[in-house]
């Protein structure tokens, strides 16, 4: 019973190792292995299957289920499905993409509100909203905007500044 549970702890402390050295087997063998293993000889899925393989273990063993060897079967069988369930959801967990971050380039055909007026071939503020948070820009345009306006985004020629025209309604 004793070796089980040994063989479960050290698979929880690898667990716990691999929240910080987690690539640490697919570099240990210097790329060798590339495509031959995709993702099962990973510090969460080597982890999973020894954690399982001991404490399923030390269950039959301690429930008197089996002996020594069936014991060590069960735990084996235990292992490789806990080994398998982990490779399922890093896999799973590794095609969640995030959407694209927004850049100001996103800003091109939105619609803002003037905030101090923007002088003929001068410039101005307006305040715009990217991916819904307020976004205060420079703005410069081709005839004078009064404060209040609606305007669109013809071209952004920098991070912080805006070329604008008012809307007609």
């Amino acid at each position: 019973m004793t070796w089980f549970l040994g063989l479960g702890i050290t698979g929880v402390v690898l667990l716990a190792l691999s929240l910080v050295f987690d690539g640490l087997l697919e570099g240990a063998f210097g790329g060798a292995l590339d495509g031959v293993l995709e993702g099962w000889l990973s510090l969460p899925v080597v982890a999973g299957f020894v954690a399982m393989t001991g404490f399923g273990g030390a269950i039959a063993l301690g429930t008197g289920w089996a002996g020594p060897a069936g014991a060590a079967g069960a735990g084996v069988v235990a292992g490789v499905g806990a080994g398998w369930l982990t490779y399922r959801f890093s896999r799973a967990l590794m095609r969640d993409q995030t959407s694209v971050t927004p850049s100001t380039d996103d800003l091109v055909g939105t619609s803002g509100k003037v905030v101090t007026a923007i002088p003929a071939e001068g410039y101005g503020e307006v305040l715009l909203r990217l991916a819904g948070q307020p976004l205060k820009c420079a703005a410069r345009s081709a005839e004078p905007v009064a404060r209040g306006a609606e305007v669109w985004v013809e071209a952004v020629p920098t991070g912080t500044s805006v070329v604008v025209r008012p809307v007609d309604h």
